[in-house]
């Protein structure tokens, strides 16, 4: 299913010769044409799939403990009206703007903004792209060097879901924003400028959603391959959620367990000291400790289903070592050429 876009803007903000920050504003919104459709198709699913977002809402940030409002009280404005959609835009790069000045690091680049409907769910994205060169050959097969928006390399990005936000004030998690690779600390003038703080851990209840499977499951009657197969189910259940951008819902996944003869799961995880939300955002790494077991450290990195712990795999806690049965194929034939070499 694509999205509908309803406006969509590109403001580009610039460094001068003497390190001066500058926003030159368009002054009229993207025409609703079939390049912009394609490209924010493109950002929306890219996003959508994107692995360890962190989730927020507006609300006091800094070390001030003030809240930064002018971006949510525009905001506000232009979903009553009272604004048009590029003086929203406007007001937006201006903000972001004077947050970056105050960063030695960045240069700049093109801030595009635009709401659009997937569903039943009206959204605002919020990206800072960068440019990119490349070389083009020409139809006298003479190379030119042309410029464009690095759509595969989306660092810092935004979502609001603009419904879940008007309709409860109070959550936690309306914002979902990408985690930069170098860490939060460069993000942080990203989330600054639109007044976001970060409201729901989503790490940390993926994993006690984990745990509580793990405690489930181990203290159930079943038998290793009835266990096996229900964290299989938890996960995939969990990844089908993340793949549609919605929420793992807890009472949802005690049905699905229920289908697999496997009652009370929603009564056992929110009676325990799981402390879970009744929903939240999967986050897929995690999760993923469901089905695989995987370390790295000292040189040696391991990886294998969780159906091979005890039977090809085993593990002795007391001797620190494990023991691998039927050694793959490719791995067997690097290590008898090592053995007959030395």
């Amino acid at each position: 299913m694509s999205i509908n876009v309803e406006q969509a803007i590109i403001h580009a903000i610039s460094q001068d010769g003497d390190g001066q920050l500058s926003c030159r504003l368009r002054p009229q919104p993207l025409l609703n044409s079939q390049a912009v459709e394609t490209m924010l198709d493109e950002l929306h699913q890219t996003y959508t799939t994107k692995a360890g977002k962190g989730f927020g809402h507006f609300g006091i940030s800094g070390d001030d403990g003030e809240a930064n409002t002018k971006f949510e009280a525009a905001l506000s404005q232009y979903r009553s009206n009272d604004l048009g959609f590029v003086e929203f835009s406007g007001i937006a790069g201006k903000l972001l703007q004077e947050e970056l000045a105050k960063y030695d690091f960045s240069t700049g680049g093109f801030l595009l903004l635009s709401c659009y409907t997937y569903m039943t769910s009206d959204f605002l994205f919020v990206s800072l792209l960068n440019a990119k060169s490349s070389m083009t050959v020409l139809d006298d097969m003479e190379l030119t060097q042309n410029t464009h928006l690095d759509l595969n390399n989306v660092q810092l990005a935004a979502r609001i879901d603009l419904t879940e936000w008007q309709a409860d004030p109070e959550s936690k998690k309306y914002i979902s924003f990408v985690r930069g690779r170098a860490g939060r600390k460069v993000a942080d003038f990203f989330l600054d400028f639109m007044g976001c703080v970060e409201g729901v851990n989503t790490k940390a209840q993926n994993k006690s959603l984990m745990n509580a499977v793990e405690d489930f499951v181990g203290g159930s009657e079943l038998t290793k391959d009835e266990r096996q197969t229900a964290r299989e189910r938890v996960f995939d259940y969990c990844t089908e959620r993340c793949d549609e951008g919605a929420d793992i819902q807890i009472k949802d996944l005690a049905d699905e367990l229920a289908d697999q003869g496997m009652d009370s799961f929603y009564d056992f995880a929110q009676g325990g000291d799981y402390d879970l939300e009744e929903e939240f955002p999967g986050d897929k790494p995690t999760l993923r400790q469901l089905k695989k077991f995987s370390g790295t450290g000292g040189g040696v990195t391991l990886s294998f289903d969780g159906q091979h712990l005890g039977e090809r795999v085993i593990y002795d806690p007391v001797s620190d070592t494990i023991i691998i049965k039927g050694v793959p194929a490719n791995l067997k034939d690097q290590l008898d050429r090592r053995l007959k070499g030395e």
